[in-house]
């Protein structure tokens, strides 16, 4: 495909007539979208304005991006390891120095708060410095002698080009579980951002570059499903990484291994928060209140289910409504006497109704509506994406509120008997991403981080995102494939093994014998 190239390489999108268009990355330049090409809307979800638009790519943008990203895979794979590690290190100092500017832009078009926005960011810094050490972490095995004068050692080497998928929720941090270690391995990369805030990929991007990456280690197409389709049927593309909800994450994985590739797709979640009754209720109603409505509960982390062993329901809906009652939903960009919102917008009006709904059908299924969010007072402009945080009590398994995923500020509580109750309603869910105990009885917490069924355990944390050097990842509908993102298992995902048998032949070696090759 032949792509013109912008006049713009500092700018996070171009002028195009009379739109502004967020431009592709491909080989190292900002790529201006073919005329008359597809575009999507970009909104600001606190005002409801389009902010920017951006091209939805296909199969031959796809095609441009694993190119240029092939056609750097051998010189970026045989490049020093001191030399690849030298420009992580200044990616790492580049981001870090600028960080607060990439949280502006994400706030700007996904609408979570700047505090939260800072956090993404930080989080996803962690996977960059634990990238930085890729020299340790690519070490082999030695063995001497194996054999008579037989050596055997392993080495791991990089895939080739590998694909990511991100979502809308982190459009900074879950990019860099993949690509800091993808790229510290030796793999070049094509990123598919989410099309609702493609410009957070634009801007890693640009960055990746005055780092001193070459052209075409990373490349960046927009698009959607079109687009995603091209990167897991290309036979140039060896993996591909995803995290979205359940369907697309199955259709990744069965699509990707069908045409030969790794895949490792990250699913949806309905994470669970068990309350024993000799649990600190206020530590309680705090993390339930910032797990439940942090990001306006776009997060995969989130905790969307509070499981309260009697008898303390009562007084845990209470402190909960009461912590509620304080929380100021606006525009996450504006600071009102040095103060920020607590929690902004939903990404999209789509989305924001999606949520409404599923308020809606709570109350028709019987749940105890405790705090409506629909239609509050916010502190932001009318045309915002607003929901503001709403509470269920007397939840039951059946109802959608508590089948479904809603990524949204709606926090439900079941109430149940015991820890044993407890313990199975969370073993039956679908879901195995995250959940979270709070107790005193560090007995109880030790049996239940060994017999629930869920790939990421917090005690008295709500919300148990593992460092950077630890693996993350869920069990059951929430994972497929054998592989979680960063850690060593990224390392393991984004590398081949393989074993050399080697003997190097002294001059008395000599004769022939066509036997079995035999150890001693």
């Amino acid at each position: 495909m032949s792509v013109p190239t912008t006049s713009t390489t500092t700018s996070t999108a171009v002028r195009d007539g009379t739109r502004t268009l967020v431009p592709h990355w491909i080989g190292g330049r900002a790529v201006a979208a073919p005329d008359g090409a597809p575009t999507a809307p970009v909104t600001n979800p606190a005002t409801g304005r389009v902010t920017v638009e951006v091209p939805l790519g296909g199969a031959d943008e796809v095609d441009a991006a694993v190119a240029a990203a092939r056609a750097a895979f051998p010189a970026w794979r045989d490049l020093a390891l001191s030399r690849r590690t030298a420009i992580l290190f200044a990616f790492r100092e580049l981001l870090n120095a600028r960080k607060d500017e990439l949280a502006a832009i994400v706030t700007s078009e996904h609408g979570k708060v700047l505090s939260d926005a800072l956090g993404e960011v930080s989080r996803g810094l962690e996977v960059v410095e634990f990238a930085c050490g890729i020299p340790h972490l690519l070490k082999g095995g030695f063995t001497e002698n194996a054999s008579t004068r037989v050596d055997v050692y392993s080495i791991r080497q990089p895939l080739g080009v590998v694909g990511i998928i991100s979502p809308f929720n982190f459009p900074a941090m879950v990019p860099m579980w993949f690509f800091p270690v993808a790229i510290a391995a030796g793999n070049t990369v094509v990123l598919k951002p989410s099309e609702k805030d493609p410009s957070t990929a634009i801007w890693l991007a640009e960055l990746w570059r005055e780092a001193g990456l070459p052209d075409g280690v990373f490349n960046v197409v927009h698009g959607a499903k079109e687009s995603v389709d091209a990167l897991l049927v290309h036979p140039d593309v060896a993996s591909v990484s995803f995290v979205g909800s359940t369907p697309i994450a199955r259709y990744v994985y069965e699509t990707g291994t069908a045409h030969g590739k790794r895949v490792q797709a990250l699913g949806g979640a309905k994470n669970h928060m068990l309350v024993l009754p000799d649990a600190d209720l206020d530590l309680a109603a705090d993390a339930a209140v910032n797990a439940g409505f942090g990001s306006a509960g776009e997060r995969c982390m989130a905790i969307s289910v509070l499981v309260a062993v009697e008898p303390v329901a009562d007084e845990l809906v209470a402190k909960i409504t009461d912590r509620m009652s304080r929380l100021r939903t606006g525009d996450g960009a504006v600071l009102r006497d040095g103060v920020g919102a607590d929690m902004g917008p939903l990404v999209t009006e789509a989305h924001r109704d999606k949520v409404a709904g599923f308020v809606a059908a709570g109350v028709a299924e019987g749940a105890e509506l405790v705090v409506d969010g629909r239609g509050i007072e916010v502190d932001g402009e009318a045309g915002g994406f607003w929901l503001g945080p709403t509470l269920f009590d007397r939840v039951t398994p059946e109802m959608s509120i508590y089948t479904e995923e809603i990524f949204g500020p709606v926090l439900s509580v079941v109430r149940v008997e015991s820890y044993d109750d407890g313990l199975a309603l969370i073993n039956a869910n679908r879901y195995g991403n995250g959940t979270a105990i709070f107790t005193n009885d560090g007995g109880a917490a030790r049996r239940f981080q060994n017999e629930v069924q869920v790939g990421m355990v917090g005690v008295n944390v709500p919300i148990p995102v593992p460092m950077a050097y630890y693996s993350f990842g869920g069990w059951k509908s929430s994972l497929f494939g054998d592989s979680h993102a960063h850690g060593l298992e990224g390392v393991q995902f984004f590398t081949r093994g393989k074993v050399v048998t080697s003997r190097w032949l002294d001059p008395s070696h000599g004769g022939i014998n066509l036997g079995f090759p035999q150890n001693g």
